[in-house]
């Protein structure tokens, strides 16, 4: 497995494999609802590529000479957002969304540097915070939040279906 990687913006040529990177890693969560569950959710992040069209979002990825090992998207307008909850509400904020790192590449960094570059980008806006919502099922990546400085917030939880759906904020 490759030591190095970029994070740069997805390419046309990434959106597929990248779609299907994320349909895997979600889809193997447990206690995450399963394709047949939601496969509306499902449908989005096989098509993820459809993300980089919204007004202010990024389509991040992380490139170890052209393997694909992650993927985030980043929104520096919270009104495009797209998830439930008052978030979308948010002034003088970005967020992320759908970070996904491919199970062979897992402890390189990958996830982390894709969040940093988020947080870059927030800044480079000059927004005040940076908004994520996670379940249980990823509580692999609350660890890494809670060390890069986010904290839940509580006031941005709403339930997805039967899902519980967790808010967190960095103060920048």
């Amino acid at each position: 497995m490759p030591q190095t990687f970029e994070i740069r913006e997805a390419r046309q040529e990434d959106f597929q494999g990248l779609g299907q990177l994320m349909v895997e890693v979600y889809s193997a969560l447990e206690g995450f609802p399963t394709p047949a569950e939601q496969p509306k959710y499902y449908e989005m992040l096989a098509h993820i590529g459809a993300m980089a069209d919204k007004p202010e979002a990024r389509l991040l990825v992380a490139d170890a000479d052209g393997r694909l090992l992650g993927g985030v998207v980043y929104f520096g307008d919270m009104a495009q957002y797209g998830s439930g909850g008052t978030a979308t509400q948010e002034q003088g904020a970005s967020g992320f969304r759908l970070l996904a790192v491919a199970p062979d590449a897992r402890g390189l960094g990958a996830g982390k540097a894709l969040v940093m570059k988020c947080v870059q980008l927030a800044r480079e806006r000059g927004h005040g915070q940076v908004i994520i919502h996670s379940t249980k099922a990823m509580q692999v990546a609350w660890a890494m939040y809670a060390t890069l400085g986010f904290e839940p917030s509580h006031d941005l939880d709403f339930m997805q279906g039967q899902l519980q759906v967790y808010g967190f904020r960095l103060k920048l």
